[in-house]
């Protein structure tokens, strides 16, 4: 007895060693794996979230040219990459010649900047005091750039680092629409493929529900957030140019970074409604008319957030919007996608955890 007793102990311990080692064998490989794969997460999972928010389009396109999903990949990579990529490749141009200039006249002294206008000194609340910086630096330059050298110092390199980080995520962005390019022309069998890795992962029941969800929680937040987003941008924008207020598409573009950030277009709005009041030269009608109109505009978004964001979705808007938010201020604007659906994904598991007590014990009434 004592032999067989010794027998089953070795066996034990035979079989608990081959499960150590080949566990530790798959963790090593998985280590490599994911070290190998790390400096391409970034391109990799932008080019998902591109292909997943096109796939739609591209469908249409490939029915369009005979279900040629590789050439209706090509149209939409080429057409994003002249939309995205030809104005940035001139912008960036344009501003390394005026920069080139720019310190040239500076290097010769011959670096001179014209007046304000003396409707700048009527912008509401940072009007005086940028108009006389500005003044002081178009009668003095010289003298500007000594007063407010440590000033101007922290604010080029801070001006250097966005400018680096912008170039770097449009770059990014336009490898990323080349990798989304490539995930849809082999949408049907990687389709099939993510299907598999999900029955795999939570069974052949809710795999294909985890999926769904997760595909139409990605487009749900680009409708409910990037698309009211740019639709607030573009009415407030037309408001702000038919206003006449100055910098209207800079700060069309600063609602557009706000809506995308889940912040209130009214921090741009109302500084506006009280520059049309203080400082507009339009009438008092004109005036009664834009204000109305800006303040609609502003709010659009509290009309339209509640019927995009969630659309399709089985999952509470609450649990849409908290997932972006939360997941833009950890993995910053990838973030606004994934944290969606990582808590999208969370909330189901956990509601079907929790609706599971029901088949088991009767909720009494």
């Amino acid at each position: 007895m004592s032999e067989e007793n010794t027998m089953t102990e070795k066996m034990q311990s035979m079989v608990l060693m081959n499960t150590l080692i080949r566990f530790s064998l798959v963790a090593f490989l998985v280590f490599l794996c994911v070290r190998i794969f790390a400096p391409f997460t970034a391109i990799m999972t932008w080019g998902l979230m591109l292909a997943v928010m096109l796939y739609p389009v591209h469908q249409m396109l490939a029915k369009r040219m005979g279900g040629k999903q590789g050439r209706a990949s090509t149209v939409l990579v080429v057409v994003g990459l002249l939309l995205v990529g030809g104005p940035m490749v001139t912008l960036g141009g344009s501003f390394v010649s005026h920069i080139k200039t720019a310190h040239a006249k500076l290097a010769t002294e011959q670096l001179s900047i014209k007046p304000p206008a003396p409707s700048v000194e009527e912008w509401p609340v940072v009007g005086k005091p940028i108009y006389k910086a500005w003044n002081q630096a178009s009668a003095n330059f010289s003298g500007f750039l000594d007063t407010y050298k440590p000033e101007l110092k922290t604010l080029s390199m801070r001006a250097f680092t966005f400018v680096k980080s912008s170039v770097s995520s449009v770059f990014l962005f336009l490898g990323a629409l080349v990798v989304a390019g490539i995930i849809m022309a082999w949408g049907v069998p990687g389709t099939g493929a993510m299907r598999r890795i999900f029955i795999r992962l939570a069974g052949p029941v809710k795999g294909p529900q985890l999926q769904g969800l997760s595909v139409a929680t990605v487009r749900s937040v680009v409708a409910g957030v990037l698309g009211v987003a740019f639709v607030q941008a573009l009415l407030l924008g037309a408001g702000f140019y038919f206003a006449q207020v100055p910098a209207a598409g800079v700060l069309a573009v600063i609602v557009l970074l706000l809506g995308i950030m889940q912040l209130p277009a009214m921090v741009v709005s109302l500084p506006v409604i009280a520059y049309l009041w203080m400082g507009g030269d339009l009438s008092i009608l004109l005036r009664i008319v834009f204000t109305l109109y800006i303040l609609v505009a502003g709010m659009v978004d509290n009309v339209l957030k509640p019927m995009l964001l969630g659309r399709g979705v089985d999952v509470p808007m609450p649990v849409v919007l908290i997932g972006a938010l939360g997941g833009m201020v950890v993995g910053g604007f990838i973030g606004l996608f994934l944290g969606a659906v990582l808590l999208a994904v969370g909330y189901e598991i956990f509601m079907d955890w929790v609706n599971s007590v029901e088949d088991v014990v009767p909720v009494a009434e």
